[in-house]
């Protein structure tokens, strides 16, 4: 018996802040909303604060 198996990339690409959501853009091309709700830090934060990101571990965080 064989099994398809389709391997997903877990490293991000690309990230935007848009109307209180962050979405992250994964190699795959999959993209990824999350409420800014969810993470106190960033829920107040300013446009300059937003943008003053960066991708650690070849695109497995983000700092």
């Amino acid at each position: 018996m064989s099994t398809l198996t389709n391997f997903k990339s877990n490293q991000a690409c690309d990230l935007s802040f848009s109307n209180n959501k962050m979405k992250i853009i994964m190699e795959d091309g999959r993209e990824i909303s999350i409420p800014l709700e969810w993470f106190p830090s960033l829920r107040n934060a300013t446009e300059i604060e937003l943008n003053n990101w960066r991708f650690i571990g070849d695109g497995e965080g983000i700092h």
